[in-house]
C-alpha cells in the first residue's frame, strides 16, 4: 500500500514557530523526517517565498520548494502545522501552514483539494477546531484522494 499525501504524523497541532521563517522551517522538517524530501527542499521553500509570498488568505499560507528543486521531492507529501496565534506573514494572519511536495504533476490535484477547503470560512472553522490530527485529515477530505 502507498503512503498517503497527508498522514497524521506529520500534522502538528499547536506549532512552535514565533514568525514565517520559523513557521516554513517547522513544517519543512515535518517533510524531511518523513523522507518525502531531502534539506535542500526546505532551502527552497525559503527561496520561493523570498520571490513570491505563499499566503493564500483565510488564515493559510502553503510554502513549496522552487522548480529547480523538483529533483529534492522523493515522493508527494503535504505537512501541516496549525498555529494556536496567528503568525505575520506579510502582514497577513496565518494559522495554517501546509508544506507541499508533490511530485509530477500531482501537486496540482493536492493544491485544488486545500482551496476548495479552505474556501469556505465555516470549514476553516472547524479546521481550527479540530483536536486531533487525524480529525483535521478528515475535514480535509479530498487531500489524500487528489
Amino acid at each position: 500500500m502507498s503512503e498517503q499525501i497527508l498522514e497524521p504524523g506529520r500534522v502538528r497541532l499547536g506549532g512552535h514557530a514565533s514568525n514565517r521563517d520559523g513557521a516554513i522551517r517547522e513544517v519543512g522538517q515535518l517533510l524531511v523526517s518523513s523522507g518525502a524530501v531531502s534539506e535542500a527542499y526546505v532551502e527552497a521553500m525559503f527561496a520561493r517565498e523570498a520571490t513570491v509570498s505563499t499566503y493564500m488568505g483565510n488564515l493559510l499560507a502553503i510554502p513549496h520548494g522552487t522548480d529547480e528543486a523538483k529533483d529534492e521531492i522523493r515522493r508527494s507529501a503535504l505537512a501541516i502545522v496549525r498555529y494556536d496565534e496567528p503568525l505575520d506573514w506579510g502582514g497577513q494572519p496565518v494559522r495554517f501552514v501546509i508544506g507541499i511536495a508533490g511530485r509530477g504533476g500531482e501537486h496540482i490535484g493536492i493544491l485544488s483539494a486545500i482551496a476548495i477547503a479552505f474556501s469556505d470560512e465555516d470549514q476553516v472553522q472547524e479546521l481550527l477546531g479540530a483536536s486531533t490530527p487525524e480529525h483535521l485529515i478528515d475535514l480535509l477530505g479530498e487531500v489524500n484522494g487528489a
